[in-house]
């Protein structure tokens, strides 16, 4: 099993996306200076292949999605977050949030376009400053949640507390329910 190796983000870079770099150096450095990052295999950057290989639980990774709602000719954006063992109520409370007649997962294409961010790699630091950030509580209460670094060869080790005090973000209850096991 191959090991994870964090250091310091702010010191590596390397390892993490330009608009994740600008979102590190813009937050509060008491903040930016818990955020950590690793190298992985980026042909295991997927949460599923990456618990596995790396011996992460499903639930200590949170999974950024990002979501599309649209209202008229009007498109907004939000960012998600929900641990691995839970399923994002993007039609229910995402849409209510984004004030949008119809949400869903965003396009790939337009995901990467509009973070500057590898698909499967998007994280919520340094997103666009118009997205609102929504964070389940469960993320909100991890000692260090394993999220994409904005790369797919990295990932970042970030507490749900930093998560949640990130600009934009807001902690949602019933943004996320759990996934029944099998």
């Amino acid at each position: 099993m191959p090991s994870l190796d964090f250091s310091p983000a702010l010191d590596r870079p390397d390892l993490v996306a330009e608009p994740v770099r600008r979102g590190l150096e813009a937050l509060d450095a008491s903040l930016a200076a818990q955020v950590r990052v690793t190298p992985i295999d980026a042909s295991l950057a997927d949460t599923a292949a990456f618990c596995e290989a790396y011996g992460v639980g499903m639930d200590e990774g949170a999974n950024c999605i990002v979501v599309a709602g649209t209202r008229g000719e009007t498109t907004t954006y939000a960012a998600c977050l929900v641990l691995g063992t839970t399923r994002l109520d993007v039609n229910g409370t995402v849409r209510r949030l984004l004030g949008a007649r119809r949400a869903s997962f965003a396009p790939m294409d337009d995901a990467v376009a509009l973070t500057g961010m590898e698909y499967g790699g998007i994280t919520p630091i340094g997103l666009p400053e118009d997205w609102m950030i929504l964070v389940d509580p469960r993320v909100a209460e991890l000692a260090a949640g394993i999220v994409g670094a904005g790369i797919r060869g990295a990932k970042l080790s970030v507490p749900g507390a930093v998560l949640a005090a990130l600009p934009h973000a807001q902690v949602v209850d019933g943004l996320a329910r759990e996934v029944p096991a099998g």
